[in-house]
């Protein structure tokens, strides 16, 4: 499915609001309502759309740590990407995980109760040898810019301007 401007509103749109109602949503793309939800569907179908979601603000639940995590390996097989991988997608407090370039393999988010938490997890993931070669913690202070929308608008009309090149 090739995406036109109007879907990429209609995500973009979607991802500020999920809760918005079709009718309002259809107004803000220039459409009447049932092409409107036709698009949605078909976005959804697409798997453009993997679901919906509310945004919680964490530091009205009480005490937090986030921590990124650098973490090494100390192999670079597949299978001791994939040993990795397996593990960590089970713990709860992984919130985030990316395979990066540059020093390190990978570059990990947690979310914890507290420094205690962490270690805990960082320590039991050391002893479950998973193949880890080393660690570096960075402890988040303070987060002042945190957005929860990808700025679609701008990535697909640089792919346009590039296109168009």
């Amino acid at each position: 499915m090739k995406l036109d401007k109007i879907d990429i509103k209609i995500l973009s749109e979607l991802q500020k609001n999920g809760r918005i109602s079709n009718v309002e949503l259809a107004d803000l793309v220039h459409l009447s309502p049932s092409p409107c939800l036709m698009r949605v569907k078909k976005l959804q179908a697409e798997g453009f759309i993997t679901g919906y979601s509310a945004q919680i603000d964490v530091s009205k639940l009480g005490q937090t740590l986030t921590v990124f995590t650098e973490i090494t390996l100390r192999n670079h097989r597949q299978n001791d990407f994939a040993r990795f991988l397996a593990t960590v997608e089970k713990i709860d407090s992984v919130i985030e995980c990316h395979l990066v370039s540059g020093g390190y393999d990978y570059l990990v988010k947690f979310i914890t109760a507290g420094i205690t938490e962490y270690q805990t997890i960082m320590e039991r993931l050391l002893e479950m040898d998973i193949g880890i070669d080393k660690y570096f913690s960075f402890v988040v202070l303070k987060s002042p810019v945190v957005k929860s929308h990808l700025p679609l608008d701008a990535i697909f009309d640089n792919e346009a301007e590039a296109d168009r090149s």
